[in-house]
């Protein structure tokens, strides 16, 4: 427990200190920090795909997340937009499949090796694709999918049709309540789970959540999210934010935004049943790999992203 609390103490400073920057010094501190969160991830998610017994290519799913941090910081800098942006990251994914898919099929006899140490008996030409289809997985989930963060970091300079009326504020907004939905949510469901119990959410998955904890902690998370947004009202800074972001639409997406964040935990859970263990890593005493402290996000982000660019558009 003590370590729990270190950890979550460590990783709170980091955060406050990280708002600190990209207020007063730059938003690319905060694309370090995810491009470090989304490579220890990659690592813990090529090692759950093996110990579930899909073969991958570690280097390719560990060098993606710089590859794909880069030509996303680079679209945002020379202002190609949203679309094409994120165009080039997908074609970056196809590429990473390709690059694995070829790499296999180019050097025979280290797979051959491989297929042997596995007890792999089906065709040589199968192994290669499977083995690249399952490194795309590995690239897809979480690495692609979490850093959309960096859009959400950037929103201010992506060109959207509405965005100007924010005032260059609605990135610092929105990264807020990125990282406080699955705050809020995670620790009143626990919460709530502990003081009413009942029915278990998913018995087979995890254990340990319940019905009342994944009803408590939307219902808490839009209540706690509400009063930081009317808090956040009567601050100058986010006074061009609040005036062009109803508090009704702020609601619905925070809602959905939970239940969505439940279902990012939920999905991990599945992943760690299937490789055979408890924690995706040890990097985060108290809490385990850095999977299991950001599962929430991996789905949260990329509906974040489109839910505000709906709103904008």
């Amino acid at each position: 427990m003590k370590a729990r609390l270190l950890t979550s103490l460590g990783i709170v400073a980091t955060l406050a200190l990280m708002f600190v920057l990209k207020v007063y010094v730059s938003s690319y501190f905060f694309d370090v920090l995810f491009l470090a969160i989304a490579m220890f991830a990659a690592y813990e998610m090529s090692g759950l795909l093996t110990r579930a017994g899909r073969h991958n290519n570690t280097y390719i799913i560990l060098a993606m997340p710089a590859v794909l941090t880069c030509a996303t910081i680079l679209g945002i800098h020379f202002s190609l937009g949203f679309g094409y942006t994120i165009l080039i990251d997908v074609a970056l994914v196809a590429a990473g499949f390709l690059t694995a898919l070829i790499w296999s099929l180019a050097t025979k006899k280290s797979t051959l090796k491989e297929m042997k140490i596995r007890e792999y008996t089906g065709k040589y030409s199968r192994f290669c694709a499977t083995k690249a289809l399952n490194t795309l997985i590995g690239i897809a989930y979480p690495t692609f999918l979490f850093l959309m963060m960096l859009f959400l970091n950037h929103f201010d300079a992506i060109s959207l049709e509405k965005a100007a009326a924010f005032d260059g504020k609605l990135s610092l907004f929105v990264v807020l309540f990125a990282f406080l939905i699955p705050i809020f949510t995670d620790s009143f469901a626990m919460l709530t789970g502990m003081v009413i119990g009942g029915p278990k959410i998913a018995p087979k998955i995890s254990p340990k959540k319940t019905i009342s904890g994944a009803i408590g902690g939307t219902i808490f998370c839009i209540l706690l999210s509400a009063c930081v947004y009317l808090i956040l009202g009567s601050i100058d800074y986010f006074v061009p934010v609040i005036a062009n972001f109803e508090l009704w639409k702020f609601i619905i997406i925070t809602t959905l935004g939970s239940a969505i964040a439940q279902c990012g935990d939920l999905l991990e859970s599945v992943i760690k049943r299937k490789a055979g263990v408890k924690d995706s890593g040890k990097i985060l005493p108290g809490h385990g790999g850095m999977m299991d402290r950001f599962d929430s996000y991996f789905l949260l982000v990329p509906y974040l992203l489109l839910a505000v660019c709906f709103i904008l558009v």
